[in-house]
């Protein structure tokens, strides 16, 4: 579940198999998204502050998501999950839950295992990563029964077996138990789910409320009456940013917002959704957090009253001391707009301004036709030009963890960046660890890329196959061999091929190159084994992660340069060995 994006990116990347990787932004304010079980031995879990993380292990692989790789691998497995029943929950990328009777199963223990059994066989089959899965008879149980199978597991919880499991458990396993409700339960003595079930109805409800309390005594009863339904609708669509340096300047203010309406338009847009209530979250400096709304006339999709209500929602807000997060986001969703006739007359008139502002640079233009422009005539260099201009001098950001494919060396990944240089490892995900090579930041060569499939694509079929059509080409009749081919496992860095400059800092050079950085090298991540994974069906997750790895221990952690990003890879890469369940693409 939390490690579907380290088990993903281990899978990707031969090097980091075995080794500790954390995902997740990479800012001063980034929290961890997804932490790989080499990391969590360690003490990183998810929605942890990335600074933390990286204080307690320095020495792991710190990369961005890669959603686009993420959604096709989770496409994938829910296109499983659909062949077994028509009832198919999904919870999040890497989690659902399977109503097995409405697929026809029969309800027999052995019958459901054996589907499950043939489940996890068809994810590692069609995805290279492992699965656990939970088989109950009620939602909340077969969430139980996956945590207790990962990684890459099957466990079954047999009728009327229920109460004697759930009673030592800490009543945070109950759905719906948060820290708040956990704290009022702490309060009353309430620390298992055998203590909340000796307490009674009654007085869960007294300290809990009618709603929470009764529903929180029958699941302390094991039973879950919720069932497993195919399709949520949404009731909201939102967005929303965390800046590393707090904004008080207003106008910055007012573009952000107006950038984020746009982008929850098109999220609107895209969902065939339209909405008729407009929110704007705020989170000042102090972690206040406050939310303005405005009800429209009726439901629209329409950027242009989104974000002329979202700016007057911000207008009323003070931002002078700060401002950590903002969010704009539409409830009330419906699927039909209700046009606003105000909106679309201003987007009329501002359209004519444009127009009218664009003829008349035309007409000057043509008037100075016999005059080049020069430093005296600035004003007939257009906006456009150098906005381009501007953009072309910017040197580009490579991120660690992200896709590149170069030129000579073919694909591989952001392994850091820094000081005006780009360390990139190039291998697949079928390939043994590959080479490290160190590029110019702005080197044309180098260009980012598309996600490879975790699986090794079907070769081609031979021509021969469909009849006579000549002899097979050899190097004598037909092309040449390219001598080239392979030569990124085979071009020592140091001795041909492209110079290998000195790692900035925060970079940690591959095992072919020198460490001659002002700050020596930077330590490693221990040995490499094959990643382990889980996933969870009755709640199906996907792989995720390897086990944990008695060769990873920290290191000292490397000094931080402000302007590096650095994606710590591996000192040792090795043949990957037998793991428990380990999937080696």
């Amino acid at each position: 579940m939390d490690a579907f994006y380290a088990s993903a990116e281990q899978a990707a990347k031969p090097s980091l198999r075995g080794k500790p990787v954390i995902v997740g932004g990479l800012g001063p304010r980034g929290v961890v998204a997804t932490a790989s079980y080499e990391a969590r031995v360690f003490g990183v879990h998810s929605a942890m502050a990335m600074a933390q993380a990286r204080r307690l292990c320095p020495n792991a692989a710190f990369l961005v998501p890669r959603f686009a790789l993420y959604r096709t691998v989770s496409d994938a497995v829910m296109a499983l999950l659909h062949t077994l029943s028509p009832l198919v929950e999904p919870l999040s990328l890497d989690e659902a839950f399977v109503d097995l009777e409405a697929g026809g199963t029969e309800p027999t223990v052995e019958a459901a295992r054996a589907v499950a059994e043939r489940l996890r066989a068809d994810i590692r089959a069609a995805t290279g990563l492992t699965g656990s899965v939970g088989l109950a008879g009620s939602k909340m149980l077969a969430k139980i029964g996956s945590e207790q199978a990962k990684p890459d597991g099957l466990v079954v919880i047999e009728p009327g077996t229920e109460r004697d499991l759930l009673g030592p458990m800490s009543v945070r396993m109950l759905p719906g138990v948060g820290p708040a409700t956990a704290e009022a339960l702490r309060r009353a003595g309430i620390h298992t789910v055998a203590e909340t079930r000796e307490a009674g109805e009654a007085e869960l409800v007294r300290l809990l409320g009618r709603a929470h309390g009764g529903s929180l005594f029958l699941m302390a009863e094991g039973r879950d009456e919720r069932p497993v339904v195919a399709e949520r609708d949404a009731k909201s669509i939102s967005v929303e940013d965390t800046f590393d340096v707090d904004l008080t300047d207003r106008t910055r203010v007012q573009l952000e917002i107006a950038r984020l309406a746009d982008r929850c338009v098109r999220r609107l847009r895209e969902a065939g959704r339209s909405g008729r209530t407009v929110v704007v979250k705020v989170r000042r400096y102090d972690f206040s957090t406050l939310t303005r709304s405005e009800t429209l006339r009726g439901p629209t999709d329409d950027p242009a009253v989104v974000r002329e209500a979202a700016a007057r929602l911000i207008d009323g807000v003070d931002t002078t001391a700060g401002v950590r997060l903002l969010g704009v986001g539409v409830s009330g969703l419906a699927d039909y707009t209700q046009e606003d006739l105000f909106a679309q007359a201003a987007q009329a008139a501002e359209a004519a301004a444009g127009v009218q502002g664009a003829a008349q640079a035309a007409h000057e233009a043509l008037g100075d036709a016999g005059r080049p422009p020069g430093p005296e005539r600035p004003e007939l260099v257009s906006e456009g030009a150098g906005e381009a201009s501007e953009d072309a001098e910017k040197p580009r950001r490579w991120l660690p963890g992200s896709d590149v494919r170069h030129a000579e060396y073919g694909a591989g990944w952001v392994q850091g960046s820094g000081v005006g240089r780009v360390t990139v490892r190039f291998e697949e995900p079928w390939s043994p660890p590959g080479r490290v090579r160190t590029f110019p930041v702005d080197d044309p060569s180098l260009q980012p890329a598309d996600p490879l499939p975790l699986l090794r694509p079907p070769a081609k079929a031979d021509p021969k196959a469909d009849g006579p059509e000549g002899p097979d080409p050899t190097p004598e009749q037909g092309e040449t061999p390219d001598p080239e081919a392979g030569r990124e496992l085979a071009v020592d860095p140091d001795q041909g091929g492209a110079s290998v400059p000195q790692p900035g800092e925060g970079m940690a050079p591959g095992p072919e190159e020198e460490a001659g950085g002002r700050d020596g090298p930077t330590p490693g991540a221990g040995g490499v084994g094959p990643g382990w994974g889980r996933g969870q069906f009755g709640v199906v997750e996907e792989g995720e992660g390897a086990g944990p790895a008695a060769d990873s221990r920290p290191g000292p952690e490397a000094a931080a340069d402000p302007d590096t990003v650095a994606a710590l890879a591996p000192e040792e890469p090795a043949a990957p060995g037998p793991g428990r369940g380990g999937v080696s693409p």
